[in-house]
């Protein structure tokens, strides 16, 4: 199954040049364009796209709001925020509101495939210690919520390396796993909190209380 991708942004020829950038990729299909944040939700509404990739500025509504409002229906829809301007506030914002990282729009086009196929599998694309200082600054809830506690012991122990930043690699090795072992586990952690990438799993398990917060 192709990757399904929604293109957002007011900008026709920006629409244009990234699908021209994407159309001889043979696991990539483009199944809706928008030009403002509200027809953003509305798309994602009717073509169910695995991945957004999202402009900042729209004339009617942002993207930070647009990603607020896909993620609240959709929350397995992985959003790229796409921006002139490498800000990091912005993108702490970003992330708080659902996505899972950033891109420049001078990005090459082996660049702007390999983002989309990394959050279509879970990845993300968010700096360790930026996400650490996310984290840390979050009011963990006091309930467990139900999905978590589906979580199995090493899922729970694998959550928690992935709010420290760690990458599949590194986890493997912390916990003398393979790689692929831990890649699977990571899948069944966000199938079952029912998020779309690694960064909004660690943000979830610290928000409700499943890890502590990581120290920055």
């Amino acid at each position: 199954m192709p990757i399904r991708v929604m293109l957002v942004d007011d900008h026709e020829l920006v629409r244009q040049g990234v699908a021209s950038m994407l159309a001889k990729a043979d696991d990539l299909t483009i199944v809706g364009e928008a030009k403002t944040g509200r027809e953003a939700i509305e798309g994602a509404r009717k073509e169910l796209p695995d991945v957004v990739l999202m402009d900042v500025r729209m004339p009617d509504m942002d993207g930070l709001e647009a990603t607020r409002r896909i993620k609240e229906e959709r929350p397995r829809t992985a959003v790229i925020m796409v921006t002139m301007h490498d800000n990091p506030a912005y993108l702490r914002e970003a992330v708080r509101a659902g996505a899972a990282g950033y891109l420049l729009k001078d990005v090459s086009k082996d660049e702007l495939l390999d983002a989309i196929r990394q959050v279509a599998t879970g990845g993300a694309f968010i700096e360790s210690q930026m996400l650490k200082g996310m984290l840390s600054e979050m009011k963990p809830g006091a309930a467990t919520p139900s999905a978590a506690r589906n979580l199995t012991k090493r899922e729970r122990e694998i959550l928690a390396l992935v709010a420290e930043g760690l990458s599949n690699r590194e986890i493997a090795d912390r916990l003398v796993l393979s790689p692929e072992t831990v890649k699977s586990h990571v899948a069944a952690i966000l199938e079952k909190l029912n998020v779309s990438d690694r960064t909004q799993a660690a943000i979830y398990a610290v928000r409700n209380g499943l890890v502590e917060q990581p120290a920055t």
